[in-house]
């Protein structure tokens, strides 16, 4: 069940059952994936371009920096552990690279729509959710190979990279709150100044 089938069906948002194209231990970790993504794409539903843009006093990040940051670390961890290397420094990885460091190495997400942020997390998704039926929990068991990520074992790394998302939907939440909060006082202000006139 992808991510956007667990969405559609409201009696299945809290239960966590097999699935039958995985094995039992990695359908659980999907299902977990699926309904923290769910809850992800409910938290920017109907945002405008203007407000997935803006960083609001005492943030570092956008909304829309944050979501292109979602799909960037799933595709880093798509790399890790099914391809077995670090892409982060290959060609392939290069239009993903300011999303996973917030700006740091590479540009920053600014202008894009929801629509095309929402299409890239279920890209990236969908891609990770393809080789995961490909495998079995003894995989899932199993270490990274992948030079420096081995320490690491398969089930731990999809783990994190749904840790972090309702990390940082969590932020989403809080930021979004803030816009909001903000676009009230800036009419507020407005109305003001123009009954002053």
């Amino acid at each position: 069940m992808t991510d956007s089938q667990h969405a559609a069906d409201p009696s299945r948002w809290c239960r966590i059952e097999p699935q039958p194209e995985y094995t039992p231990s990695i359908g659980a970790l999907v299902e977990m994936m699926n309904y923290a993504r769910m809850t992800t794409v409910q938290a920017v539903k109907g945002m405008t371009k203007v407000e997935l843009d803006a960083i609001p006093d005492g943030f570092s990040n956008s909304v829309g920096m944050l979501l292109a940051h979602i799909a960037a670390t799933d595709r880093l961890y798509h790399a890790v552990c099914f391809e077995g290397g670090d892409p982060f420094d290959t060609p392939e990885y290069a239009p993903y690279k300011g999303a996973m460091t917030f700006g740091e190495e590479g540009g920053r997400v600014f202008d894009r729509p929801l629509e095309s942020l929402l299409s890239e997390l279920e890209q990236s998704r969908a891609a990770t959710l393809r080789e995961l039926a490909k495998r079995d929990d003894a995989w899932l068991a199993s270490r990274i190979a992948a030079p420096g990520f081995e320490d690491m074992n398969q089930h731990w790394a999809w783990f994190h990279v749904m840790e972090d998302e309702v990390s940082h939907r969590g932020q989403i939440r809080i930021l979004r709150k803030a816009v909001t909060v903000a676009a009230q006082e800036k009419e507020a202000l407005q109305q003001k100044l123009k009954a002053q006139e």
